[in-house]
């Protein structure tokens, strides 16, 4: 699903970092050797049919590449 930030994301959580992380090798391998997180926060986003809701938003992050592969869990309203 297609989707844009329409705001900050706040409330941000760590969910797992370092050697908890599955997807490590592979995030090494597309984006770079980094310190990876995933993170989880919540934020106004643009649908791609127009409609603008609050939506969980989940992502893996690393200091010196930045957010990479945002992607919505759940639709809040």
């Amino acid at each position: 699903m297609y989707f844009e930030l329409v705001g900050e994301i706040s409330g941000i959580e760590t969910i797992a970092s370092g050697t908890a992380i599955r997807e490590r090798k592979r995030l090494w391998k597309f984006h770079g050797k980094g310190r990876w997180r995933k993170k989880k926060g919540f934020a106004k986003v643009r649908l791609s049919d127009a409609t603008i809701c609050t939506a969980e938003i989940h992502w893996y992050e690393a200091h010196g590449i930045g957010k990479k592969e945002l992607k919505i869990k759940r639709v809040l309203d």
